[in-house]
């Protein structure tokens, strides 16, 4: 089943926040990671998707059919809530089975279904026991287990990790990923870690404003931003304002940088981009792109450094392995990528 968004459009009573004229289509078996700062629209839409919301105009289909007005228990959509949403007064299979009981499915049928559901989450023999006895973790395979027992159409995750530490959330992400693999659903993923996203998800899109900005697999949108707001919200980011000087250099305020060949003509202005990991201790092999300074922030974080290297007025933004002190920087034309306005 694909997810098909079309012209999608809501704002909030009073206001013009909301989302303006979303076009999206996940595949089946698709994971699309969704991210944004707070206010960008990003849990707007799945409220939209789910029917909590209702569409000012455009339209939803799963694959043929239009779900915009549905109401929410006719869309088939299994949904998995950042507070997991489990009730406390019923038993572990009972919350797996709660779906089945509003599809008015009998009681054994729905107990078996939910035990396999169980099943497939690793909570094998947990059946009966109470959520309130079960780890974050747990309770987080708990949901999906409910979100996935009657076979939906979409898959849909809001914010699913969000309330576990650190160590736990990296075993999750790997959890989600085999499950939904293992159901090839097509699956929504509102997440605010960046980490979580390209880690996880098929193709990214990155929200701002209520709109839709880029929508691209991880490795592209983390090397080829289409802009400057991209470049600077996904991951960290060297960002120079500069002019173009020539087919293949560019004019920055620390120096001129050579870049790989270009179109761009003479006197564009562009903002040059350079992922901290591309900026090299190493020397210049023609002496070119080497640029000298001061460290004035060093950050040392277990298995790299990451640090401010001051050149004149201007700062590069470095990352490291090595422990050695650092004077100067290289910085290879082909990890340099020009943004236009």
């Amino acid at each position: 089943m694909s997810l098909i968004i079309k012209n999608l459009q809501f704002c909030y009573p009073n206001t013009t926040t909301g989302v303006h004229d979303i076009n999206l289509t996940i595949n089946n078996g698709e994971l699309l990671a969704v991210i944004g700062s707070s206010g960008s629209g990003k849990t707007t839409l799945l409220n939209l998707i789910a029917g909590f919301l209702t569409a000012k105009s455009g339209s939803i289909f799963i694959d043929d059919t239009d779900i915009t007005y549905l109401p929410v228990r006719e869309r088939q959509l299994g949904v998995v809530f950042q507070s997991y949403a489990l009730f406390p007064h019923m038993t572990i299979w009972e919350n797996v089975a709660y779906p089945l009981k509003i599809r008015k499915i009998d009681k054994a049928k729905r107990r078996t279904m939910a035990y396999e559901a169980l099943e497939r989450v690793g909570l094998k023999g947990f059946g009966d026991r109470r959520p309130t006895t079960l780890s974050g973790g747990q309770q987080q395979r708990v949901a999906l287990a409910r979100a996935l027992v009657f076979a939906p159409k979409v898959l849909l995750l809001d914010e699913p990790l969000s309330a576990l530490d650190a160590s736990m959330r990296s075993d999750m992400r790997d959890e989600i990923l085999r499950l939904q693999r293992e159901f090839d659903i097509a699956t929504v993923h509102i997440t605010h870690d960046q980490e979580e996203a390209l880690s996880m998800a098929d193709r990214v899109a990155v929200m701002q404003a209520g709109n839709l900005v880029q929508v691209a697999q991880p490795k592209e949108l983390y090397d080829a931003p289409a802009t400057k707001s991209v470049a600077g919200f996904v991951g960290e980011a060297n960002l120079w304002d500069g002019i173009v000087r020539s087919a293949d250099t560019v004019e920055l305020p620390f120096g001129v940088l050579r870049t790989t060949p270009h179109n761009l003509a003479a006197g564009t202005k562009v903002t040059a981009l350079v992922r901290p990991e591309n900026v090299l201790t190493a020397q210049s092999p023609d002496g070119t792109n080497q640029f000298g300074g001061n460290i004035i922030r060093d950050r040392f974080l277990g298995a790299m450094r990451r640090y401010d290297l001051a050149v004149g007025d201007s700062v590069i933004l470095g990352q490291t392995g090595e422990r050695t002190a650092i004077e100067s920087v290289y910085i290879a034309p082909e990890h340099v990528r020009l943004l236009t306005a």
